[in-house]
């Protein structure tokens, strides 16, 4: 693929850090599980209502999806902004591909396969800490990397696509106060949606994060609906794919004036 040498480019940084990353990919859903899955679980798994509120499971069952979908969004979401700022502003490293035969597609399109390798191995570490407890351990695991990397293309591809616009890197910041903290909070992930108000609840099923999540926690608990399930993976590629077209295109302008 004419993709690889961009791929070979963009991943050549992390050759030294990856172990550290997988490690830290490791030990934070750790932490969040004792926090939040185990310690304020206990709590809630007390009350009957609680748990038919979500669905039947523990709290840290629940959670557990969350913490693999929430992990490839904040990743893909970071990635897609300043290194890509820094290809076109700071390092410069686009207009050095652009000046090979290699173009905007080769870019995007790596840049694609970037995150799917970075939320596969991020995802696969969550999953590998998920695993050491028995509430949160199910066969379903393994399918959630896959689920991960889907995620993680639906928010890489349009925050892609709004960063090879942008002329400063303060808005990427608002990126992480306005979407990416709340969806993190509300999008579904550590409580149920249907006790948010009607409104979060239309903004968090619009994003892909809820999407993801739901179809993880399907896997985790076996409750598999081949039907739903499809239509959740249709959107999140419906969103990777808009975003990446957008972003080809915006890409281009921006290398080829």
């Amino acid at each position: 693929m004419r993709s690889l040498p961009v791929l070979a480019w963009q991943s050549a940084p992390y050759r030294r850090t990856w172990r550290l990353e997988v490690m830290s990919s490791f030990v934070q859903p750790m932490l969040y599980l004792l926090g939040l899955g185990i310690g304020v679980g206990a709590l809630v798994d007390r009350n009957a209502s609680a748990t038919d509120a979500l669905g039947g499971l523990g709290y840290a069952a629940f959670v557990a999806p969350g913490l693999v979908m929430t992990t490839a969004m904040s990743l893909a979401s970071n990635d897609s902004m300043w290194p890509v700022m820094s290809g076109l502003q700071w390092g410069r490293g686009y207009h050095a591909i652009a000046a090979t035969p290699l173009g905007s597609g080769e870019i995007v399109r790596a840049h694609l396969l970037w995150i799917w390798i970075r939320c596969g191995y991020s995802a696969a570490a969550v999953c590998a800490a998920l695993a050491c407890f028995s509430s949160t351990r199910s066969a379903g695991l393994p399918l959630m990397v896959p689920v991960a990397a889907l995620v993680g293309s639906a928010f890489a591809m349009p925050i892609m696509a709004f960063s090879v616009t942008a002329k400063m890197d303060g808005s990427f910041a608002a990126i992480q106060r306005f979407v990416v903290i709340p969806l993190f909070l509300f999008g579904g992930a550590f409580y149920p949606l249907d006790t948010m108000p009607t409104a979060v609840q239309w903004v968090a099923m619009a994003a892909p994060l809820w999407h993801g999540v739901v179809l993880a926690r399907s896997f985790a608990s076996g409750g598999i609906d081949a039907l739903p399930a499809l239509g959740h993976v249709a959107y999140l590629l419906a969103f990777a794919a808009a975003g990446a077209m957008v972003a080809e295109r915006r890409l281009r302008r921006r290398l080829y004036p």
